[in-house]
């Protein structure tokens, strides 16, 4: 199959949101369909952009994968990065060298941008991407994550 990596078009949104739904089920994550190809299609397509999605597309336009990312700023090093927020690939495309053609796409992104890092993380369990982006060179930093959100106590009782 012969694959094209490029910017994701507004008539894809609706393929896009279910690639996500199956890049989280692949993560063991819940995912929820509420209203993203809405606030998807505003982040990529009003300007200024806030997010910039590149999709894997086959011969016919069928999606088989996506790489999305972020303009961040990061205080200690006093200067802009990328930030990969989702690098997904149906199974049929996995070890086939896309992802490193994803990941050269952002260093291109990267560099247009003036930014001299990418940073990323992934679910310690991730083996399978784990070894790819050791493979690529990437390092591993000793952190954990953690997300507030709207149904936590302490947000609630300060919307109160």
């Amino acid at each position: 199959m012969g694959v094209n990596i490029r910017p994701v078009r507004p008539d894809e949104l609706v393929e896009l949101v279910a690639l996500c739904a199956e890049h989280a089920e692949y993560e063991k994550l819940s995912y929820q369909a509420n209203g993203q190809q809405q606030r998807l299609q505003a982040a990529l397509f009003n300007q200024p952009a806030r997010l910039f999605i590149w999709v894997v597309a086959d011969d016919n336009d069928r999606l088989h994968g996506y790489l999305s990312a972020t303009i961040d700023y990061s205080t200690w090093s006093a200067a802009p990065f990328v930030y990969m927020d989702c690098l997904y690939l149906t199974a049929s495309l996995r070890g086939q060298s896309v992802g490193r053609q994803l990941i050269e796409t952002l260093i291109a992104f990267a560099e247009q941008n003036q930014c001299a890092e990418i940073q990323w993380q992934t679910p310690p369990d991730n083996q399978l991407g784990i070894g790819f982006y050791e493979h690529i060179g990437a390092t591993s930093l000793p952190k954990a994550r953690f997300t507030l959100t709207r149904t936590s106590r302490l947000w609630q009782r300060n919307a109160a």
